[in-house]
């Protein structure tokens, strides 16, 4: 009797122990039965744009289902997207927050339904997976870039306007950091305005604006190349060009790029970040934990960043990674 209990409480223990060891590993799941999603934190960015690009040529490769949300930098909308999402039995999602105390909740709930989540550039710190940047360190590669020129063309002498993302709390470091890069390569700089834009057309507006109050304004660095671009055009329709002029800013969009090989263009230099590479990883990654479990440590990649100087651009030195 004694030992029929005893191998009677030992198969009571096993089962338990498989049943809850089958209760933790993921479902088996058809490629096609996966919902995948991106949502951005405003899609008239251009990097945000290249990640959208990256996630959905993932998603095609793997033949899931996917749809890519714009939440148009409205903290509201994008509580409302992930609201949808979860509802809506999403197996996974990456997106950008605009206000991680916002969505932190959300990302909870998610996570307890089994959904996949993760976060790309500013970081959602309880999301599983994390693909973020060093902004400081990011910011002062940008402001190293047009230091280094301002020093060199200009004898360290001239007036910046940097226009920046201080409407981003995780993103004012960056902004430090291209100020202070700059000021410690050229003491002398004068830097004219620090503006959040971080449009096209919010950089255009803040570069319009200071060159109505310092017409001999040389520089402009922008914390990405949507608001550089912008400030770009901005320059280029005040006639602001020519060999004391120039446009840095960080990122490498195609559509800076582009910007770069205009002819005796003042846009001189960039920095990758990769956005398609990243867009692309976060949705294999997303499958791999949909298919095969989430790890129960929360996983962190850190984006890689590449000066990207215009003569590499015109030369055909620097390669797009899309």
């Amino acid at each position: 009797m004694v030992k029929w209990r005893k191998f009677f409480l030992v198969g009571m223990i096993f089962a338990l122990v498989f049943s809850v060891a089958a209760s933790a590993a993921p479902a088996a799941k058809k490629a096609s039965q996966i919902k995948l999603a991106y949502v951005s934190m405003n899609l008239a960015n251009p990097w945000n744009i290249a990640v959208k690009k990256g996630f959905e040529a993932a998603c095609k490769e793997l033949g899931v289902q996917y749809i890519s949300i714009d939440s148009q930098y409205k903290v509201d909308k994008q509580v409302s997207d992930l609201e949808n999402l979860i509802n809506d039995n999403y197996s996974g999602f990456t997106f950008t927050p605009i206000d991680p105390n916002a969505t932190r909740a959300l990302v909870e709930t998610a996570k307890s339904k089994g959904i996949a989540t993760a976060s790309i550039a500013q970081p959602q710190d309880n999301a599983n997976l994390v693909y973020t940047l060093n902004e400081y360190d990011y910011g002062y590669s940008i402001g190293t870039q047009a230091g280094q020129w301002i020093k060199k063309a200009l004898n360290g002498k001239a007036k910046v306007a940097i226009i920046s993302q201080d409407n981003v709390e995780a993103v004012i470091p960056r902004g430090n950091g291209v100020q202070e890069a700059i000021l410690k390569l050229c003491p002398n700089v004068q830097i004219v305005a620090r503006q959040a834009g971080d449009t096209p057309e919010g950089g255009m507006k803040i570069i319009e604006s200071v060159l109505q109050q310092h017409p001999d304004l040389n520089v402009v660095v922008a914390t990405n190349d949507s608001g550089g671009i912008g400030g770009y055009r901005a320059m280029v329709a005040a006639g602001a060009v020519g060999p004391d002029k120039a446009v840095f800013s960080g990122d490498a969009t195609a559509e800076a790029l582009a910007c770069m090989k205009e002819k005796n263009s003042i846009y001189r230099g960039t920095v990758d970040l990769f956005p398609y590479k990243g867009g692309y990883e976060s949705a294999k990654i997303l499958y791999d934990y949909v298919t095969k479990g989430v790890p129960a440590k929360q996983q962190v990649i850190m984006l890689p960043y590449v000066p990207v100087p215009q003569a590499d651009v015109l030369s055909g030195k620097y390669k797009p990674v899309n």
